[in-house]
């Protein structure tokens, strides 16, 4: 039998365990805990799961984890691979409860993300309720900076809940976007709760909400069809080549949460960007200056989804190693409005033996009493879908 049970907030000591503890024939713990016994196991993750998953109907066994075993622990994972009559959770304070105990915030209020161990998080959890609750470790501070880095300070308000439990616990506000991270000793236990300071926008933007130089803005209506041609899910990693005023990478973290790279090389429109994307409160996105063929080699992210708005004919002739870099099961997507890029496009794409789908799609507006009518230019869609190789052979 296997009993999981959480030591709560404070020390790595089993004083808040409130049972008779000498029952068991093993004590699990990481190598945190200060508890010494000839039947306590120090290990890692992986090897208390293989020791729970070999000895459950062996031995009467407890397993501490920190905090709460039901709040982002392994506990929750490992008693889910374990027979359900063979296991039972006690639960103890999490540190989310603790803060918010604490701050006197309703649980409600908050979402919860871990950034511990992690680089990605998920979109759809972060900064969208009023409180966003973020589990950390060391390198967390600097990853929201970087996360955050179009943001205003004004924007949010942090507040830091450090070694929670302990004597010396500290619970503060702190500026998170210039935080020195020399401060305090990251390496020890800490959270970080954020309030959103701002109203968030609709997530379909009209035309006027962009900063833009004129021309250099993706329409309404042509942003809507490329992001629903894009069929894009939640923290996809999205490039927008040619973004322009950044009208649809920002509109597609809006609407769907991913992830955005922008490339844009006019210094004008670089500068329309940056105060779009602090205008939009845009997350996890970064902007790269200049051609955009000069970074393809050097990025080792992968893209499971690619917009080709602009960027000239030395872009359309990299579509092939833009085809290279995108994520099996991607999507690229590539925009012309002239029949010359279209042929180039079509030639390169050809040479390249890479299948594609082509769209022409065109709008008529008309003004007055129906009296005047007021074509727009003609857009042409060409979709890419990369297969994965085995399908391919």
């Amino acid at each position: 039998m296997v009993t999981i049970a959480g030591n709560g907030m404070g020390d790595y000591t089993f004083t808040n365990l409130d049972f008779d503890i000498s029952s068991f024939d093993k004590i699990i713990c990481d190598s945190n805990f200060k508890e010494e016994a000839s039947n306590i196991l120090k290990l890692k993750y992986k090897e208390a799961k293989e020791y729970l998953l070999e000895n459950y109907d062996k031995e009467e066994i407890l397993y501490v984890v920190t905090g709460s075993p039901l709040f982002f622990s392994a506990g929750t994972i490992i008693a889910k691979n374990l027979p359900k009559d063979r296991v039972k959770i006690v639960n103890n304070t999490s540190s989310k409860t603790y803060m918010c105990e604490k701050l006197f915030i309703s649980e409600t209020e908050v979402d919860v993300i871990s950034l511990h161990g992690r680089v990605d998080f998920d979109l759809q959890n972060f900064l969208q309720n009023k409180y966003t609750f973020v589990l950390c470790d060391k390198f967390t501070i600097a990853r929201l900076k970087s996360a955050l880095s179009f943001f205003e300070a004004k924007s949010i308000t942090t507040t830091i809940g450090y070694k929670l439990g302990f004597v010396d616990e500290k619970i503060e506000e702190i500026d998170l976007l210039n935080f020195d991270e020399n401060s305090i000793d990251l390496s020890q236990p800490f959270v970080l709760l954020i309030k959103k300071e701002f109203e968030s926008k609709n997530i379909i933007s009209e035309d006027v909400e962009f900063e833009t130089e004129r021309g250099m803005i993706t329409k309404k209506y042509k942003r809507q069809l490329t992001l629903q041609n894009l069929d894009l899910e939640p923290n996809n990693l999205l490039w927008d080549i040619g973004a322009g005023s950044g009208s649809c990478a920002i509109e597609a973290f809006k609407r769907y949460k991913v992830k955005t790279t922008l490339f844009e090389k006019n210094e004008t429109r670089v500068e329309f960007i940056k105060q779009n994307l602090t205008n939009h409160y845009v997350v996890n996105t970064k902007l790269l200056v200049g051609e955009a063929q000069e970074y393809f080699d050097s990025l080792e992210e992968i893209p499971q989804r690619i917009f080709v708005g602009g960027g000239g004919v030395e872009v359309i002739k990299q579509l092939p190693k833009l085809y290279e870099k995108l994520d099996n099961d991607g999507i690229m997507l590539i925009n012309a409005i002239t029949l010359k890029h279209l042929n180039l496009m079509l030639t390169v794409l050809n040479e390249a033996k890479i299948e594609y789908e082509i769209h022409s799609i065109s709008l008529t507006t008309y003004k007055g009493k129906l009296d005047l009518v007021e074509p727009e230019r003609q857009l042409f869609q060409i979709k890419i879908y990369k297969k994965k190789k085995e399908e391919e052979n």
